[in-house]
């Protein structure tokens, strides 16, 4: 062949190459994105999985997942109530920032459920226009994304899913899920077959799974419940075990459905709970008044058995499994699963990415980790303080916890006996938070208490004990 005739035929190889390279998807040409399946627990104590070291409640599944994942035993979310710590989930912004920190407007802004009352609930949903959601970030990535459980937010599709089940208010039964919820209690079917869907079409997906488990009604099948009925242990407790062990039945079932796809490997994992939970019993001291399944320092509160998870992440061959001690929280999860997408995340997210951190054992470039607690009820759709009860603070072992006096409706008792002074906890020698330590080491709460208020000045006036 001449040396025209050469250049000729590559020039012409090019342009076929780049012609159909034109033709291809961008996701077909970029660099291959994971999926991504986001498990996130409904009311579950930290301690309360076999690889947590619990010695009762069996997490076979689970157990297998933290085994091939990166642990972070000290994970937190920022706030200890389900709907509030879920749109943290999907947003990356702490509830002082997506401005919904309750489950719901408080009754003494307009009588339920009455005309003005559903026009509130409209009002809050929309907080989520206000900010882009992780579905929404990953379809410019071309990801398909499926919503099912827990999602307060109106439909799924209000959330930029894709695919989904909840129908959402104002639909009938519509506030926290509706048909979604039936997911894990009543199957995987869903899910799996959405999975399918998306790898037929060549997509990467990306799985919203927040089941309502172990979360009450606690009715486990009773071929689990009878593993845990024992003489001594109280029905309730042996309930709470057998939906700890539904719940981990059913991630076995998720995580079986992408080894029957042959995507575990080109899939990011990622395991987290909403808020915590401790169960009660006829023995549990409450105080007076007192109505919630839950005890005390657990769910709604600012202490760790209210906002301490395990967060789990598995990306094989890209996350090499192990345990890591550093503070992280689920404010850091939207960051991460954005870089491992190879998407682009908004300016001003307070998370961290924690993939240099995992990946290249950088280190994370956090001094304190950050929280607060508002009230059930909103008392302001528009201003957080009016609802806030606490702001928290850890720094290596210590916990400094701050209160404040926003207004409370329902659960009365729940956060009646708060108390004024700031609260000041070794977790290192005290993970359970029994001793205040505050007057005894009152430059660490000095030094604590400014991080606090230099993370989220406060607009309105709030009582609170600082020194």
């Amino acid at each position: 062949m001449t040396l025209f005739g050469m250049t000729l035929f590559v020039m012409t190889l090019f342009v076929m190459t780049l012609g159909a390279a034109s033709l291809q998807p961008v996701w077909a040409r970029d660099q291959p994105v994971p999926n991504v399946v986001l498990i996130i627990s409904d009311d579950q104590a930290w301690t309360d999985f076999g690889f947590m070291g619990h010695d009762e409640i069996k997490t076979p599944h689970l157990d297998r997942l933290a085994r091939q994942s990166v642990l972070f035993p000290r994970g937190y979310v920022p706030t200890s109530l389900c709907r509030p710590s879920l749109l943290t989930l999907a947003t990356g912004l702490y509830a002082h920032q997506h401005r919904t920190t309750g489950n719901d407007p408080s009754p003494r802004l307009a009588p339920p459920p009455s005309p003005a009352y559903r026009a509130l609930r409209s009002q809050l949903i929309d907080h989520i226009d206000r900010q882009p959601t992780l579905p929404t970030l990953l379809s410019q990535r071309h990801y398909l994304s499926h919503q099912s459980g827990k999602w307060w937010e109106g439909g799924y599709r209000r959330g930029g899913f894709s695919h989904g089940m909840t129908r959402g208010f104002p639909q009938p039964g519509g506030r926290h899920g509706d048909d979604g919820l039936k997911i894990g209690r009543q199957g995987l079917q869903p899910v799996l077959e959405f999975m399918r869907t998306a790898v037929a079409a060549k997509r990467p997906f990306f799985v919203w799974y927040a089941p309502f488990l172990p979360h009450s009604p606690h009715n486990p099948p009773a071929r689990i419940l009878q593993r845990y009925r024992d003489d001594g242990r109280p029905d309730r407790l042996s309930k709470y075990y057998a939906m700890c062990e539904w719940f981990d039945e059913t991630c076995g079932q998720l995580l079986g459905g992408l080894q029957k796809l042959d995507v575990v490997d080109n899939t990011l994992v990622v395991f987290v709970t909403d808020n915590g939970w401790i169960q009660r019993t006829a023995q549990t001291e409450v105080p007076s008044g007192w109505r919630p399944q839950f005890a005390p320092r657990s769910k709604q509160s600012p202490y760790e058995g209210g906002v301490r998870t395990p967060i789990l992440l598995r990306w094989p061959g890209r996350i090499p499994a192990g345990r890591r001690d550093e503070l992280v929280s689920s404010i850091d999860l939207v960051p991460t699963i954005l870089s491992a997408a190879g998407a682009t995340s908004p300016a001003g997210l307070p998370g961290l990415n924690l993939l240099p951190l995992v990946q290249q054992d950088r280190p994370l470039n956090r001094d304190a980790l950050l929280g607060e607690g508002f009230a059930h009820d909103i008392a302001d759709l528009e201003s957080p303080e009016a609802s806030l009860l606490y702001r928290w603070c850890i720094r290596d072992r210590w916990k400094l916890v701050l209160t404040y006096d926003g207004q409370v409706n329902r659960y009365r008792a729940v956060h009646a006996d708060r108390p004024a002074q700031p609260q000041l906890f070794d977790l290192r020698n005290d993970p359970h938070e029994t001793e205040n330590l505050a007057k005894r080491h009152p430059d660490t709460v000095a030094d604590l208490a400014q991080r606090i208020a230099q993370w989220w000045p406060l607009r309105e006036r709030q009582t609170v004990v600082v020194p």
